[in-house]
């Protein structure tokens, strides 16, 4: 069998993977990227938040995206009835981007996947993981490639980015069930023939049907839409009596006033995609020769497009770690990597909760708006969820909580006093 030998085996050439592989190459590590499936492939994730341009910043993949003319995300609308709230990423808490990107996957990826190669990794496509064996922090890989031919890697670490394949998490034993309620969603691109001119048309929005439900619209440069239903998966296996994933985003469309002209009547371009209870998690984060990043170790919801944020994040995150231990460097993987990302993550997970309660929607709609509660906000919509400086980071466990209760209370106390 041909054996292979390098400092470092990537499995998935997504944005964690190429992040973490562009830094340690720049870094002069030796890396190997192993990818399952061939570039240009659908991936759902689409819209992203501006914490994610730090790590394609220092990657050094800014340029390559900028070249492709993405349509520029500035902010985030969110739609209920005639209520609308509307954040702009300029006006947030605390130092940031104040913009990024909303991209159809299978272009954004296959960039980042040929300016990796075109810097010099060694990144294989259509390469299977079949088995992974340890001696110490030491690994032996066995990897098919699409002629079904075996190879050994050799590797002194490896960073598992490989997404929903979720590899080592399958092949160690290491999921767990997610601390969110079972949700789902359906989702299709569309040639916005309808599209409205100016900001209208370009603004990416969230269209809350009900509590739990709501709709994504992401209009991409190249004249497409994402069009996507999210809710409970009793709610969203309800949209098809016949389980019939375009019926059912049809179905979930006709719900919508606020978009009901504009899609009503567009054909899907391909067969809607359904993801069934996708909130994932692990027993561990890390362990001996290994780290999992992006959603091989996390993914929450969809809601505030943190997905790619986190995956960038724990990717860039792991490659540093590694580059140091491979100095000689002692590093406390559970303090600097688990407890790290799990602070982060806790925070988005609160709101992602707060969200399905309907307390954050609470805060989103109040009116008049409080302008300082707004940009702090913000500041976690746009993935800055590390800054304790920012209360509703800091105090992430209660303060959307009180803060819907102090409203609702308000509001209570204004309908008895005008009755």
């Amino acid at each position: 069998m041909i054996k292979e030998f390098v400092d470092v085996l990537i499995i998935g050439a997504g944005p964690s993977g190429c992040v973490s592989s562009c830094y340690l190459h720049n870094n002069g590590v030796k890396v190997k990227v192993v990818e399952k499936t061939k570039f240009p492939r659908l991936v759902v994730g689409e819209s992203l938040i501006p914490r994610v341009m730090d790590h394609f910043d220092e990657a050094g993949l800014l340029p390559a995206l900028k070249a492709m003319n993405f349509e520029k995300k500035w902010g985030a609308r969110f739609i209920r009835g005639e209520e609308i709230c509307v954040f702009d990423f300029s006006k947030k808490f605390g130092e940031g981007w104040d913009w990024t990107w909303q991209v159809p996957r299978a272009d954004f990826d296959n960039t980042l996947a040929q300016e990796t190669i075109r810097k010099g990794v060694d990144l294989e496509f259509e390469s299977e993981v079949v088995s992974v064996a340890f001696e110490g922090k030491n690994s032996i890989t066995v990897v098919k490639d699409v002629n079904g031919v075996a190879k050994e890697i050799h590797a002194k670490f490896i960073i598992d980015s490989s997404g929903y394949g979720r590899v080592l998490p399958r092949l160690l034993d290491l999921d767990t069930p997610s601390k969110l309620d079972p949700h789902s969603s359906i989702f299709t691109h569309v040639n916005d023939i309808n599209r409205p001119d100016g900001e209208e048309g370009t603004l990416i929005s969230f269209d809350i049907l009900e509590t739990e439900v709501w709709l994504w619209v992401i209009p991409f440069s190249n004249g497409n839409t994402s069009l996507g239903v999210v809710g409970p998966t009793t709610f969203i296996n309800s949209l098809s009596e016949n389980k019939d994933n375009a019926e059912a985003l049809k179905n979930a469309i006709q719900l919508s006033d606020y978009y009901i002209k504009r899609f009503g009547g567009v054909e899907f371009m391909f067969e809607p995609v359904k993801l069934e209870n996708y909130s994932r998690s692990v027993k561990q984060m890390y362990g001996d020769g290994f780290a999992l990043t992006g959603n091989s170790s996390e993914f929450l919801d969809p809601v505030f497009s943190s997905g790619v944020a986190f995956a960038t994040e724990s990717g860039m995150l792991a490659a540093k770690l590694i580059h140091k231990e491979l100095n000689g460097v002692t590093v406390d993987w559970e303090k600097d990597f688990t407890e790290y990302m799990r602070r982060g993550i806790g925070v988005f997970t609160t709101y992602v909760k707060e969200w399905y309660t309907g307390n954050l929607q609470t805060l989103f709609f109040h009116q008049p708006e409080n302008p300082e509660v707004k940009e702090k906000i913000c500041a976690v919509l746009a993935g800055y969820v590390w800054n304790q400086e920012n209360p509703f980071v800091k105090k992430h466990d209660n303060v959307i909580k009180n803060m819907a209760h102090l409203i609702n209370q308000e509001k209570e106390h204004k309908t008895k006093t005008s009755e």
